[in-house]
Protein backbone atom coordinates (compact mmCIF):
# COMPACT_ATOMS: atom_id res chain seq x y z
CA UNK A 1 0.00 0.00 0.00
CA UNK A 2 1.54 3.14 -1.07
CA UNK A 3 1.48 6.40 1.93
CA UNK A 4 0.03 9.44 0.55
CA UNK A 5 1.61 12.64 1.39
CA UNK A 6 0.49 16.14 1.70
CA UNK A 7 3.05 18.64 -0.51
CA UNK A 8 5.82 19.79 2.51
CA UNK A 9 3.75 17.97 4.37
CA UNK A 10 1.58 20.83 5.18
CA UNK A 11 -1.83 21.14 5.22
CA UNK A 12 -2.57 24.43 3.35
CA UNK A 13 -0.90 22.82 0.44
CA UNK A 14 -3.87 20.19 0.05
CA UNK A 15 -6.28 21.00 -2.80
CA UNK A 16 -8.02 17.47 -2.95
CA UNK A 17 -7.72 14.43 -0.88
CA UNK A 18 -5.28 11.36 -1.68
CA UNK A 19 -7.01 8.81 -4.22
CA UNK A 20 -8.23 5.67 -2.64
CA UNK A 21 -10.00 7.30 0.62
CA UNK A 22 -13.50 6.40 1.07
CA UNK A 23 -16.28 5.26 3.59
CA UNK A 24 -17.34 6.48 6.49
CA UNK A 25 -20.25 9.00 5.30
CA UNK A 26 -23.11 8.87 7.55
CA UNK A 27 -26.46 8.31 4.94
CA UNK A 28 -29.54 9.62 6.86
CA UNK A 29 -32.44 6.76 7.07
CA UNK A 30 -35.04 7.81 9.23
CA UNK A 31 -35.87 10.30 12.01
CA UNK A 32 -38.30 10.05 14.76
CA UNK A 33 -39.66 12.75 16.95
CA UNK A 34 -40.82 12.07 20.68
CA UNK A 35 -43.99 13.43 21.53
CA UNK A 36 -45.57 12.24 24.86
CA UNK A 37 -44.14 8.84 23.10
CA UNK A 38 -44.51 5.40 25.35
CA UNK A 39 -41.55 3.86 22.68
CA UNK A 40 -39.67 4.61 19.52
CA UNK A 41 -39.11 2.10 17.42
CA UNK A 42 -37.13 1.78 13.95
CA UNK A 43 -38.64 -1.21 12.25
CA UNK A 44 -37.38 -0.61 8.77
CA UNK A 45 -33.87 0.92 7.10
CA UNK A 46 -32.22 -1.79 8.87
CA UNK A 47 -30.79 -4.49 6.78
CA UNK A 48 -27.67 -5.60 4.51
CA UNK A 49 -27.78 -2.01 2.69
CA UNK A 50 -24.88 -1.21 5.62
CA UNK A 51 -22.28 -2.89 8.02
CA UNK A 52 -22.68 -0.44 10.62
CA UNK A 53 -25.76 1.81 11.71
CA UNK A 54 -25.78 4.78 13.99
CA UNK A 55 -28.39 6.03 16.55
CA UNK A 56 -28.23 9.78 17.19
CA UNK A 57 -29.85 11.43 20.19
CA UNK A 58 -30.28 14.70 21.03
CA UNK A 59 -32.08 15.94 24.28
CA UNK A 60 -33.83 13.12 24.72
CA UNK A 61 -36.36 14.21 28.30
CA UNK A 62 -38.49 12.24 29.97
CA UNK A 63 -41.81 13.03 31.56
CA UNK A 64 -41.07 10.84 34.20
CA UNK A 65 -37.72 11.99 36.70
CA UNK A 66 -35.03 9.49 37.62
CA UNK A 67 -36.67 6.97 34.84
CA UNK A 68 -33.42 5.09 32.61
CA UNK A 69 -33.72 5.42 29.41
CA UNK A 70 -32.89 1.70 27.74
CA UNK A 71 -32.87 -0.24 24.10
CA UNK A 72 -33.89 -3.93 22.86
CA UNK A 73 -33.86 -5.50 19.42
CA UNK A 74 -35.41 -7.66 17.23
CA UNK A 75 -35.39 -9.95 14.65
CA UNK A 76 -37.95 -10.09 11.11
CA UNK A 77 -41.58 -9.17 12.20
CA UNK A 78 -41.19 -10.00 16.01
CA UNK A 79 -41.97 -7.47 18.48
CA UNK A 80 -41.00 -8.60 21.37
CA UNK A 81 -37.75 -7.19 21.69
CA UNK A 82 -36.07 -9.43 24.35
CA UNK A 83 -33.17 -10.84 22.51
CA UNK A 84 -30.45 -12.09 24.74
CA UNK A 85 -27.52 -9.30 25.56
CA UNK A 86 -24.01 -9.62 27.29
CA UNK A 87 -23.19 -5.87 28.26
CA UNK A 88 -20.85 -4.00 30.06
CA UNK A 89 -21.65 -0.80 31.54
CA UNK A 90 -19.15 2.30 32.76
CA UNK A 91 -19.23 5.82 33.70
CA UNK A 92 -17.52 8.95 34.87
CA UNK A 93 -19.54 11.45 36.73
CA UNK A 94 -19.60 14.87 38.55
CA UNK A 95 -21.90 16.52 40.71
CA UNK A 96 -23.03 20.44 40.12
CA UNK A 97 -22.44 20.40 44.20
CA UNK A 98 -19.13 19.10 43.25
CA UNK A 99 -19.10 16.81 45.99
CA UNK A 100 -18.73 13.93 44.10
CA UNK A 101 -17.30 12.55 41.13
CA UNK A 102 -15.46 9.35 40.16
CA UNK A 103 -15.10 6.54 37.26
CA UNK A 104 -16.19 3.58 37.96
CA UNK A 105 -17.41 -0.18 36.40
CA UNK A 106 -21.47 0.00 36.59
CA UNK A 107 -21.89 -3.64 37.86
CA UNK A 108 -26.10 -2.89 38.37
CA UNK A 109 -26.87 -1.66 34.69
CA UNK A 110 -24.95 -4.56 32.65
CA UNK A 111 -26.61 -7.95 31.80
CA UNK A 112 -25.29 -11.44 31.32
CA UNK A 113 -26.98 -13.38 28.63
CA UNK A 114 -30.25 -10.79 30.06
CA UNK A 115 -33.35 -10.85 27.92
CA UNK A 116 -34.31 -7.28 29.43
CA UNK A 117 -34.07 -3.43 27.77
CA UNK A 118 -30.39 -2.32 28.14
CA UNK A 119 -30.33 0.70 29.90
CA UNK A 120 -27.66 3.11 28.14
CA UNK A 121 -28.81 6.30 30.36
CA UNK A 122 -29.75 5.96 34.62
CA UNK A 123 -32.02 8.00 36.66
CA UNK A 124 -32.37 10.51 34.28
CA UNK A 125 -34.03 13.85 35.56
CA UNK A 126 -36.74 15.21 34.03
CA UNK A 127 -36.81 19.23 35.17
CA UNK A 128 -37.11 21.58 32.31
CA UNK A 129 -33.42 21.41 31.60
CA UNK A 130 -32.70 18.27 31.57
CA UNK A 131 -31.86 15.56 28.84
CA UNK A 132 -29.83 12.38 27.49
CA UNK A 133 -27.78 13.31 23.94
CA UNK A 134 -25.44 10.40 22.68
CA UNK A 135 -25.23 7.72 20.08
CA UNK A 136 -25.28 3.67 19.55
CA UNK A 137 -23.09 2.15 16.95
CA UNK A 138 -24.95 -1.47 15.96
CA UNK A 139 -22.37 -3.44 13.59
CA UNK A 140 -23.32 -5.99 11.11
CA UNK A 141 -26.69 -6.58 12.23
CA UNK A 142 -27.78 -8.40 9.33
CA UNK A 143 -25.33 -11.12 9.61
CA UNK A 144 -26.18 -14.63 9.68
CA UNK A 145 -23.32 -16.00 11.05
CA UNK A 146 -21.85 -13.59 13.92
CA UNK A 147 -23.44 -12.35 16.95
CA UNK A 148 -24.25 -8.48 17.09
CA UNK A 149 -21.52 -6.02 18.62
CA UNK A 150 -22.74 -2.75 19.82
CA UNK A 151 -21.20 0.08 21.61
CA UNK A 152 -22.76 3.79 23.00
CA UNK A 153 -21.65 6.36 24.25
CA UNK A 154 -23.95 8.97 26.31
CA UNK A 155 -24.26 11.69 27.99
CA UNK A 156 -27.37 12.83 30.81
CA UNK A 157 -28.01 15.44 32.96
CA UNK A 158 -28.68 12.92 36.48
CA UNK A 159 -31.88 13.66 38.48
CA UNK A 160 -29.20 14.19 41.47
CA UNK A 161 -27.78 17.04 39.34
CA UNK A 162 -24.81 15.87 37.55
CA UNK A 163 -23.27 15.59 34.50
CA UNK A 164 -22.66 11.44 33.50
CA UNK A 165 -20.76 10.04 30.66
CA UNK A 166 -22.07 6.49 29.95
CA UNK A 167 -19.85 4.07 28.13
CA UNK A 168 -22.08 0.77 27.25
CA UNK A 169 -21.18 -2.10 25.02
CA UNK A 170 -21.95 -5.43 24.25
CA UNK A 171 -23.12 -7.71 21.84
CA UNK A 172 -26.62 -9.34 20.97
CA UNK A 173 -26.47 -13.23 21.21
CA UNK A 174 -28.02 -14.02 17.85
CA UNK A 175 -26.84 -14.93 14.71
CA UNK A 176 -30.76 -14.38 13.26
CA UNK A 177 -30.07 -11.15 11.17
CA UNK A 178 -31.85 -8.19 13.03
CA UNK A 179 -34.33 -5.70 11.70
CA UNK A 180 -35.42 -3.84 14.65
CA UNK A 181 -34.81 -1.16 17.51
CA UNK A 182 -36.85 0.16 19.77
CA UNK A 183 -35.87 2.73 22.66
CA UNK A 184 -37.91 4.01 25.72
CA UNK A 185 -37.97 5.04 29.41
CA UNK A 186 -37.97 2.56 32.04
CA UNK A 187 -40.84 4.56 33.06
CA UNK A 188 -43.20 7.22 31.76
CA UNK A 189 -43.24 8.56 28.56
CA UNK A 190 -40.41 9.84 26.36
CA UNK A 191 -41.71 13.41 26.46
CA UNK A 192 -39.57 15.17 23.96
CA UNK A 193 -36.41 14.76 21.78
CA UNK A 194 -35.44 13.21 18.22
CA UNK A 195 -33.35 10.05 17.23
CA UNK A 196 -31.62 9.96 14.37
CA UNK A 197 -30.89 6.87 12.12
CA UNK A 198 -28.02 6.79 9.79
CA UNK A 199 -26.21 4.17 7.69
CA UNK A 200 -22.33 3.89 7.53
CA UNK A 201 -20.80 3.53 3.92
Amino acid sequence: MALNFANNNSLSAITTKPSGLSGGALNLISTQTASSSSTISFTSGIDSTYDKYVFKFYDIHPATDSADFTFQVDTGTNTSYNQTMTTTVFRAYHTEADDAAALDYDSGRDQAQGTAFQILAHEVGNDNDSSVVGDLHLFNPSSDTFVKHFISTINEHHSYSMSVNKFNAGYINTTTPLTRVQFKFSSGNIDSGVIKLYGIS
